[in-house]
């Protein structure tokens, strides 16, 4: 059974915050104020099947207390999404996370993170190679709303089309991570959206969340799932 359907809706989750949320920043959370959800910070996929893989297979460290626990993976190699996929199962792990998000320049600029979304063919081959590998663990993705424009009829529209279990959606495209504010109406256009498709999949919005009082008005308000809480 998906944990996603286990978890009273909605789900609020951790996101995963890089040099932030390890596992010991995780414990703490749970000793203060423990959400549905976590995730690891990411990990690269190319540095777990290199020789090199303990220097970041340490990333999937985590202690019971924190589960459930998704996996966040982000590369550019299908066939090393494949194999980390593989090792992410083995370990435990609830659900494997594909970043497509990340806009840090040096990651989107050799196409992976949100660089994915101006090639819907290798994210595609991605999405389905994590899917293969997860030995029937769910599969999620979380990405922005679009590249420099919103994307919600293209972009959204072709992850909604991959039957993902979950979908996140940041407010934000990935060149406009300056913006003052996430634009948290396209992210509702995200959910009539996959309603007008038929799918199933959940869809949590991300950005500018900063209570819980909060998130749970913005579920109420945009329709979402649940919610991603990152910098508050």
């Amino acid at each position: 059974m998906s944990i996603y359907t286990s978890i009273k809706k909605p789900i609020i989750s951790l996101a995963p915050m890089e040099d932030v949320t390890d596992s010991v920043f995780r414990q703490v959370i749970c000793s203060v104020g423990k959400p549905d959800l976590f995730y690891t910070e990411f990990i690269n996929v190319e540095g777990l099947n290199s020789k090199g893989k303990e220097k970041v297979i340490h990333r999937l460290k985590y202690d019971v207390v924190e589960k459930p626990i998704i996996a966040q993976l982000w590369g550019i190699n299908p066939e090393n999404f494949f194999k980390a996929s593989q090792i992410v199962s083995d370990m435990g792990f609830d659900g494997i996370d594909i970043n497509m998000g990340c806009s840090v320049q040096k990651i989107s600029a050799r196409g992976c993170g949100s660089g994915l979304i101006n090639n819907t063919e290798l994210s595609k081959e991605i999405i389905n190679a994590v899917k293969e590998g997860s030995d029937g663990l769910p599969v999620s993705v979380k990405t922005r709303l679009g590249w420099k424009e919103y994307g919600v009829d293209s972009w959204i529209q072709f992850l909604l089309e991959q039957d993902l279990d979950v979908l996140t959606v940041h407010g934000r495209t990935a060149r406009g991570s300056g913006v003052i504010n996430a634009n948290w109406d396209e992210i509702s256009k995200c959910v009539k959206l996959r309603d007008e498709m038929g799918k199933s999949t959940l869809i949590f919005g991300n950005g500018d969340i900063k209570s819980l009082i909060q998130a749970n008005e913005y579920v109420n308000k945009y329709g979402v799932d649940g919610v991603m809480i990152g910098r508050a």
